[in-house]
């Protein structure tokens, strides 16, 4: 069973940094692990990934040694599973907004006891063999980041009755959704949006769990490449 890097430095309370990705690109990855990154996040709800083509970049993230981890374009337990027999070690849940989107979520990523994937076939996630060897389903769940984006105010109205439900590792606030729920088109920066943020923050660190903001640093690979030509053309005119 491959590492999951994240969790594993969530274990000891160190930061991973990684690269969120909207488009496939091996050879990215490849420079993402020669740079020392932890992770890629592939940005499925967003992004232009095909399935073949994930199949490609969780092998290149591999070869790398970087932690693929992807955000999901919807929590259906069959787009999930795809995501997760390509080799995909964590799922970005979006749109939690109640007690069942998140058990949802949750189910769909872990085995059973714990959850209920999909079991079954051979898929790259198991080294093209079966998957009914119990070390390996054990493995797999042990590894498996599982975090809930929580987008829309309905979400924080259901914050403890979303928080009592296990199997889930970490929360987030979307800031730029959160902040269109509460009217506030543009503002991802509102003291609001900081105030919601703090209180889901303060909920999850409550019952054990982690906000993911604080256990992961990251931007995207397209402002990677901007900033890096903006301080290329800066510096030469």
């Amino acid at each position: 069973m491959k590492t999951n890097k994240i969790k594993a430095k969530m274990s000891t309370g160190e930061l991973s940094y990684g690269c969120q990705l909207a488009f496939p690109s091996a050879p990215l990855i490849e420079l993402m692990g020669r740079a020392g990154l932890d992770f890629v996040l592939f940005d499925g709800e967003h992004g232009t990934f095909s399935w073949e083509a994930l199949d490609d970049m969780c092998r290149a993230a591999e070869l790398a040694g970087v932690t693929s981890i992807a955000r999901v374009p919807n929590i259906e337990p069959s787009t999930i599973l795809r995501y997760l027999d390509r080799g995909v070690l964590g799922i970005l849940g979006p749109g939690i907004d109640t007690k069942e989107d998140a058990q949802q979520l949750a189910d769909a990523c872990l085995y059973a006891p714990q959850g209920k994937r999909g079991l079954g076939g051979a898929p790259r996630a198991a080294d093209y063999t079966t998957v009914s060897d119990r070390a390996y389903v054990e493995g797999a769940n042990s590894e498996m980041l599982v975090v809930a984006f929580l987008e829309h105010v309905e979400a924080i109205d259901n914050l403890d009755a979303i928080l009592s439900v296990g199997g889930i590792d970490a929360y987030y606030v979307g800031p730029q959704d959160i902040s269109m729920s509460l009217g506030l088109l543009g503002q991802p920066d509102h003291p609001k949006v900081h105030e919601l943020t703090d209180r889901v923050r303060a909920a999850a660190e409550a019952v054990g769990r982690r906000y993911f903001g604080d256990v992961v640093r990251a931007d995207r690979a397209t402002n990677f490449f901007l900033n890096g030509l903006d301080a290329f053309l800066v510096s030469n005119r």
